[in-house]
């Protein structure tokens, strides 16, 4: 019996051209953000391009945009990828509409323009808010450190700087010296080109000098916020400038022997990761609207601790969306009196743990710390337990999302500038895959 197959024919052409909109099933994501990013101000990409001229035409930025967006919801960062995946995958060759820019298009226009794409973050937090999936009635703040793009084998010590500084400095005084008696040596020796050999050395000298200095600098910033002041021979002195006491172990302005400087990257910090050990990181922060877990402020530090950051996520909500939240929860990172007493007088009420889940962790009395108490008694309130309970089904979605569903858990830039601008971008490619679930709903 003969078997009846539908029609196979790959060699077949095409009677008629297909519709970009038809090779993809109806609600798809790169349809919503191919509308979603129709929708949004490009105003200040266009602006680059404004006096460039017919003779080197640039690919759209609104196509390059949907394409960078859609790669990073959907977890592919490099440029390499995204320029295969224009050839490969119907969705991205759909939103590049048969345009193939190369890979390095691709990542010069994302150096370009990593401001501007951190910008539209802004504008996604506000049209989501048009949809109605940001109501701004609770928030929660959370941090997460994210690798920075920088090797953990390329930083270095403060005391290994300084025995590196005199170890290079003998080096290149021992060169200088066979360079003088280059004439005289046997002719059977090794040729070694010495200019690039010394060369070699003070550029890695000068490399190790910059970095101590910003180790120092960092340092003497600590120091004097700490109420110290150079040539203090090391005495703990109090207002009056009389000591009062105690020593201090180091001199003014000078870094503990274990404080690492990168060199590939300044701007991160070690920072300890979940699971033990230490990398070269950021700490990225996100605020997240209780209704549909969608991100509304997010912003970058080199600081490992959270506790200074809940009012700098306030107040992005606010340059955000021009209001504040009813209420705001965080965990017992944030711990701190002097920004409860910043927050006191805030129209957001702020509910923060005083220790681990479950416990309150309060070591303070009325007098010094009276905020401190005052958030005590609040979260053993019924109001207050309830209330906090909710923080971690709002906010550690997102930030596991980003990490597990979206794979970015490194950055791709350098600095803290253009860090800030990326995760911006990565939280919007969230944001925006998460708004075209809710509506397809």
């Amino acid at each position: 019996m003969t078997i009846s197959y539908l029609p196979y024919e790959p060699n077949q052409l095409r009677l008629m051209p297909d519709a970009l909109q038809d090779w993809l099933p109806e609600g798809h994501l790169a349809y919503f953000i191919s509308d979603a990013v129709d929708q949004l101000d490009l105003s200040a990409f266009h602006r680059r391009y404004a006096k460039g001229g017919p003779r080197n035409q640039p690919f759209h930025p609104a196509m390059m945009v949907k394409v960078l967006v859609y790669g990073y919801a959907t977890g592919v960062f490099s440029s390499r990828k995204i320029a295969r995946r224009l050839h490969e995958d119907v969705a991205f060759r759909m939103l590049g509409a048969e345009n193939f820019p190369a890979h390095r298009t691709i990542c010069d226009f994302r150096a370009l323009h990593l401001e501007e794409l951190g910008g539209l973050f802004v504008q996604v937090v506000k049209l989501a808010r048009e949809m109605g999936l940001v109501k701004l009635g609770t928030v929660a703040v959370d941090g997460t450190k994210i690798k920075a793009n920088a090797s953990r084998h390329k930083a270095m010590s403060y005391e290994r700087m300084l025995k590196a500084e005199a170890e290079l400095q003998e080096q290149i005084r021992a060169l200088l010296d066979k360079a003088k008696a280059a004439d005289e040596a046997e002719k059977s020796q090794p040729e070694v080109d010495l200019p690039a050999e010394i060369k070699s050395r003070e550029d890695r000298l000068k490399a190790i000098a910059a970095a101590k200095a910003r180790l120092e600098q960092r340092q003497r910033e600590a120091d004097t916020a700490r109420g110290r002041r150079e040539g203090d021979e090391r005495k703990p002195r109090d207002k009056d400038g009389k000591p009062k006491g105690g020593r201090y172990k180091r001199e003014f302005g000078i870094p503990k022997e274990d404080a690492q400087e990168s060199f590939t990257d300044s701007d991160s910090r070690i920072m300890k990761r979940a699971g033990g050990g230490f990398d070269q990181s950021y700490n990225a922060q996100t605020a997240v609207d209780e209704h549909a877990h969608i991100i509304v402020a997010a912003e970058v530090t080199n600081v490992a601790a959270d506790s200074g950051q809940l009012p700098v996520m306030l107040a992005a909500i606010q340059v955000n969306l021009d209001a504040q939240p009813e209420q705001a929860l965080a965990d017992a990172g944030y711990r701190s009196e002097a920004v409860f007493e910043q927050l006191s007088t805030s129209k957001t009420e702020v509910i923060v743990a005083l220790g681990r889940e479950g416990k309150d962790g309060v070591r303070s009395d009325a007098d010094k710390c009276p905020h401190t108490v005052a958030m005590h008694d609040k979260l053993q309130g019924a109001d207050g337990r309830q209330a906090y309970r909710k923080r971690k089904w709002i906010v550690e979605p997102p930030n596991a999302w980003i990490k597990a569903i979206l794979g970015f858990r490194q950055f791709s830039m350098r600095g803290l500038t253009k860090v800030q601008a990326e995760f911006k971008l990565v939280c919007m490619a969230l944001n925006l895959r998460r708004m075209g679930a809710m509506r397809s709903a």
